[in-house]
């Protein structure tokens, strides 16, 4: 039987298969598994893999990767409809069905007593928030749109982060600069850009990086006016490092009106104009400011062509809370607790929940004073009170984020991909992302992540003054270039990064691990159109706030611990803009 079945995977994949012994393995086994022919096999991997997009069809290649993500999700569609069959059937000697245990997976049979036998008295056991049956759902009440969960999609987020490169991580700072660069050209309709190292008599518009004068101090000092240096690419100057003087009569051109000036820190990519008059350095009598990403669908009043208009238009509330939750002294994750009592009561359509969950710094999880796996605790603090408001409130779901300190996580760097699927048991009202994420709500898109890049921006970003021409007016009566926090938000915005800072700095490195040859992976803009965030989410240790950067509103809802949390309400649409649709609030945690 086994080689009829081998034959003919053999003859109905053919080279998919080839000679590789092991997929030819794993799809055996398969099939004996589930009692599926060669066809059906085929059959249930196409649909597993196919991928549609507005302008072609395709099914991802056919790997052993793609194979194990097959078997996972027949295991969990086993688990799924096993839990709809009644519970309680009396079932006679006579017709009781044999099971032979050989043939069922080891994962299935982990959590069965082997010490029963009487089928109709059969019992399962589970850990808590990890049993085997799956929850019954309806239809979401919202339409959810996040990054791509195919095999190939995990994979390259929960990539191999202990050893980089120099030649990858320069490459990829070298093609950051280089994107910016033909960004900067389109913008300002300039022909060529040049190398700030060649001596010139005129001025000519110059891209790089600022970092500091000495490799020494890059780690460790602060940026000051008398240390800025510009390091281009290898395209554009080979990569040459130049020191930087400013001109008395500075101009700035295209920034927001009324700013007065410009942030820069090391890591900002920036366009200047000026010369270097064989001194050593390259004067810069303007700066251009990066053109801002352009407004999304939603802002401009668009409706997603794929979408259900009628779902599309549903108004919604959501909550986003952000870690760590529970204080330094305990691990009772009492704010936690109280904000579940809440969430219960005020039933919100969406819960977004932002990690850190298990923190790796807090003082008892460092000591090992606890008992419980980090796994467990997330399950009985985390999962189970979320699966109990799901339960009460059908429709709502649940987006969790985590953080680079989550012990949960198996990615201690940033970018960093999603939680695994077994800690929720693949609750499908239960979405787990990577951190950083772009998604998107009824076509309202958000940005997310958990490192406090606006902190960091504060702490490092010196401030250059300089005369304002062309200035960006403010977009409403609440954007204003006055404002240094929204400024700060529209750094990340310029910069199109979560974190845009490089070199990170020494003293807060631990909170970030910076994976450099992975910065595409922190791109602000939106993968398809390359659009600003109708919302961003900076959780961050300063003062709450929001603001309304040209048609993104960000959001700092601070931490749990800190008592606070933020709120939002969408409005249907009618003939109301985006921006009056949208009310956030930061709100406090009752007592």
């Amino acid at each position: 039987m086994a080689q009829e079945t081998a034959t003919g995977i053999a003859s109905v994949f053919g080279h998919l298969v080839g000679s590789d012994e092991k997929i030819l393995e794993q799809c055996l086994s398969l099939c004996q598994t589930y009692n599926l022919g060669a066809e059906d096999l085929k059959f249930k991997w196409e649909a597993s893999n196919f991928k549609s997009s507005s302008t072609r069809s395709e099914i991802s290649p056919f790997t052993l990767d793609s194979l194990l993500a097959l078997r996972e999700q027949m295991r969990c569609d086993v688990t799924r409809d096993s839990a709809k069959k009644p519970q309680k059937r009396m079932v006679t000697t006579t017709n009781t069905a044999m099971v032979n245990r050989s043939r069922i997976p080891a994962n299935m049979l982990k959590n069965v007593n082997p010490a029963i036998s009487s089928v109709g008295n059969a019992q399962v056991k589970s850990e808590p928030g990890y049993g085997l049956a799956g929850p019954s759902t309806g239809r979401s009440a919202v339409v959810f749109k996040g990054p791509a969960m195919d095999a190939l999609s995990r994979k390259t987020r929960s990539y191999r982060y202990m050893y980089e490169k120099i030649s990858e991580r320069s490459e990829a700072l070298d093609d950051r600069i280089d994107e910016f660069g033909e960004l900067i050209r389109e913008h300002y309709n300039i022909s060529e850009l040049g190398d700030p190292s060649s001596s010139t008599d005129e001025e000519i518009t110059v891209i790089g990086r600022i970092t500091h004068d000495s490799e020494s101090s890059a780690a460790s000092a602060k940026l000051t006016e008398t240390s800025l240096a510009l390091e281009s690419s290898r395209m554009h100057a080979s990569g040459a490092r130049v020191p930087l003087r400013f001109d008395p009569g500075l101009l700035i051109r295209g920034g927001a009106q009324g700013s007065g000036g410009t942030g820069i820190f090391p890591g900002a990519i920036v366009a200047l104009k000026g010369k270097n008059g064989g001194g050593g350095w390259f004067l810069v009598t303007e700066i251009l400011s990066l053109p801002p990403l352009k407004p999304s669908p939603a802002a401009l009043g668009l409706t997603g062509t794929k979408s259900d208009p009628g779902s599309i238009d549903t108004p919604f509330s959501m909550f986003i809370v952000s870690g760590p939750y529970t204080q330094d002294t305990d691990l009772s994750y009492k704010p936690w607790k109280r904000l579940v009592e809440t969430i219960k009561a005020a039933k919100p359509t969406v819960v977004l929940l932002i990690g850190p969950f298990i923190d790796v710094q807090h003082p008892i999880l460092k000591t090992g004073e606890v008992d419980a796996t980090p796994a467990s605790l997330f399950r009985s603090r985390f999962i189970d009170p979320l699966r109990m408001f799901l339960d009460s409130s059908p429709g709502s779901i649940a987006l969790i984020v985590p953080s680079v300190r989550d012990l949960i996580s198996r990615q201690a760097v940033f970018p960093q991909g999603e939680l695994g699927a077994e800690l929720t048991n693949a609750d499908p009202r239960i979405h787990l992302l990577p951190n950083p994420v772009r998604f998107s709500i009824n076509d309202i898109s958000f940005a997310v992540s958990s490192v406090d890049a606006v902190y960091h921006l504060r702490k490092e970003e010196f401030m250059k003054r300089g005369r304002e021409i062309d200035s960006i007016p403010p977009s409403s009566t609440d954007d204003t270039g006055t404002d240094s926090m929204a400024n700060t938000c529209r750094c990340l915005l310029e910069q199109r990064s979560f974190y845009p800072l490089f070199p990170v700095p020494l003293d807060v490195s631990h909170e970030v691990n910076l994976s450099v040859t992975h910065l595409d992976h922190l791109k602000l803009g939106d993968e398809k159109d390359n659009c600003a965030p109708d919302i961003l989410i900076v959780p961050s240790r300063l003062k709450q706030f929001n603001k309304v950067v040209h048609s993104t509103m960000a959001t700092n809802p601070s931490f749990l611990i800190k008592g606070t949390y933020a709120t939002l309400n969408v409005t249907p649409r009618g003939t109301l803009s985006l921006r009056e649709r949208l009310t956030m609030n930061i709100v406090k945690l009752e007592s």
